[in-house]
């Protein structure tokens, strides 16, 4: 598949048929996730694979019960919850460097649309769900005190066909040329 066409047709998948997801097929997600880039290649990411259903369950807990990724969290095959050690991404000697004091976000995001990018390609459908209790989750995947989870993405064969997605910005209407304001495209 063409590196576009997947992101052109990649869609969050809330519906999953009962198929298992193989551990070879978790493996080449997390494969795709760890060839991310990061922060002065920290590569401070961990990936807590859920397979257990009881604890699947209590990851589900920690979602709002309007969240709609409550119901396709409990049917998955796997959930791939994505964490990161604090203070390392961004930061020089503990201390932070930029303006964002949580750059491992912005690692992780790299991280996750490589495992959704991937998954797609797979055959495979993912969300990314980041409305959750963030602490409450890092408590019921035991992660030590200085790590955060940003995102649960729970993975799945889709029960249902993909559809077009929303439409998207003209590219005129949001790039700037050497300065905000300046159009780029006309």
């Amino acid at each position: 598949m063409e590196v576009l066409e997947a992101i052109r047709k990649r869609r969050s998948i809330r519906r999953f048929t009962d198929y298992y997801v193989t551990d070879d097929e978790i493996r080449e997600l997390l494969e795709a996730a760890r060839w991310a880039p990061s922060w002065a290649n920290t590569q401070v990411w961990e990936f807590v694979v859920v397979r257990d259903k009881a604890q699947i369950e209590k990851i589900a807990a920690c979602y709002p019960e309007l969240n709609p990724a409550v119901k396709c969290t409990k049917n998955a095959s796997a959930l791939i919850a994505l964490c990161a050690r604090k203070n390392v991404s961004g930061c020089y000697d503990g201390k932070n460097t930029t303006k964002f004091s949580e750059w491992f976000m912005f690692d992780l995001g790299l991280a996750a649309q490589n495992i959704c990018l991937r998954a797609h390609d797979m055959g495979l459908g993912t969300v990314v769900v980041g409305l959750l209790d963030h602490d409450r989750c890092g408590k019921a995947l035991e992660l030590p005190d200085d790590y955060d989870v940003a995102v649960v993405i729970p993975v799945g064969r889709p029960a249902v066909a993909g559809k077009d997605g929303p439409p998207r910005k003209e590219l005129a209407a949001c790039t700037h040329l050497n300065s905000f304001g300046r159009p780029l495209f006309m």
